[in-house]
């Protein structure tokens, strides 16, 4: 469980502005997905580890949980014009009712308005039907085609903005877990990224069970808290469900003293949202401090968990998870977890020993 955080300390936006060079920001995945760095973390000792991903397994106890997110990205940018000939982007965020009306974001936004419409291809035009707040828009996909097919054809890869590069065929691939299999994420829980089948085949050997549960992740992720309190940032919505089967091997894993591993951030947000008494948490999941000896229970729905200092970990031993913006609320959940002073301490390391960053990137294992 979390250190006792010293108040004061990572409780301010502001302390999160640390600077990322941007020559370290990976343009491209390695070579291989476990080819990656491992910058390992002990909280214990405050000490930090300078290994490759594949050195994850010797950390791993038989009889522990390893729960991944099995989210799967869709092709969600896409690229047209509006009538004028200018250039035009929607990025789809997910079906409503009928699935060809959609939530999502256009660009540029104060130019397409209800009744407005962008040409993405012969066979695919978007509508902009009506407002929505915070810059949502609801949307009509108008096509001849499956909606699902229009969007393998002529839907991009929704690469981050930071990787400053057009999307191509190795990111159909690269940018999903290996796992993937619900379709519903605008980008990738990249923790998992790392994990090769023949990986997670040799963790399983080991004794380790793998729980899976899902949560999609919505645009938010790439949005820097602007609010000075971190308390006032309003956190995009995102949809999980942690499955009664995933649920219970955690449960009995946490009886028998067995360690649970949270592949990223999200799967440390969908474990924390349902552990516990929901009355505690309020409708949607929202909740900022926490507490101890939380029991995971199956369940659904849209979480808006904040997880920031000085939250208690109920659900999670260790967590795997990537390099992240600053000012992010992944950033702001990792020194929860780790601590402040300790979190802010590994990424002054990861920087001095170049490690990869973001998506792409290399990760970071906090025991």
């Amino acid at each position: 469980m979390s250190p006792p955080e010293v108040l004061g300390r990572g409780l301010r936006t502001a302390d999160y502005d640390t600077p990322l060079p941007r020559h370290l920001i990976a343009q491209r995945p390695a070579p291989q997905r476990d080819a990656s760095r491992l910058l390992v973390v002990h909280r214990r000792g405050e000490r930090f580890e300078d290994r490759t991903f594949p050195d994850i397994i010797e950390r791993l106890a038989p009889g522990d949980v390893l729960v991944v997110n099995d989210t799967r990205v869709f092709p969600a940018r896409l690229l047209g014009r509006k009538p004028t000939g200018a250039s035009a982007e929607i990025l789809l965020l997910r079906p409503l009712d009928d699935r060809y009306c959609w939530e999502g974001l256009v660009r540029p936004g104060g130019k397409l308005k209800p009744g407005r419409r962008v040409e993405i291809s012969d066979e695919l035009a978007v509508e902009v039907v009506a407002c929505a707040g915070d810059g949502v828009r609801h949307l009509r996909l108008v096509t001849t085609l499956d909606p699902e097919e229009a969007l393998e054809r002529y839907g991009r890869v929704p690469l981050p903005p930071y990787i400053a590069r057009d999307d191509d065929l190795e990111d159909r691939e690269r940018y999903q877990t290996v796992y993937a299999r619900r379709t519903g994420s605008v980008a990738a829980p990249t923790a998992g990224l790392h994990f090769t089948p023949e990986l997670l085949d040799a963790i399983t050997r080991r004794g380790v069970r793998l729980a899976t549960i899902t949560l999609h992740v919505g645009p938010g992720t790439f949005r820097p808290v602007g609010e000075e309190e971190p308390a006032r940032h309003a956190l995009h919505a995102e949809w999980y469900e942690v499955p009664r089967e995933a649920a219970e091997i955690v449960r009995a894993a946490r009886a028998e003293g067995r360690a649970v591993w949270a592949v990223g951030t999200t799967v440390a947000r969908a474990l924390e949202t349902v552990a516990g008494e929901r009355e505690e948490w309020g409708e949607g999941g929202e909740g900022g401090e926490g507490g101890e000896g939380g029991e995971i229970r199956p369940g659904s729905g849209w979480t808006r968990l904040l997880i920031r200092p000085p939250y208690r970990f109920r659900a999670v031993d260790h967590l795997l998870t990537n390099f992240h913006l600053p000012r992010s609320t992944l950033l702001m959940l990792v020194a929860a977890f780790a601590g402040y002073d300790l979190t802010m301490r590994a990424y002054r390391h990861a920087i001095e020993q170049r490690y990869r960053l973001y998506s792409y990137g290399d990760a970071m294992l906090v025991l």
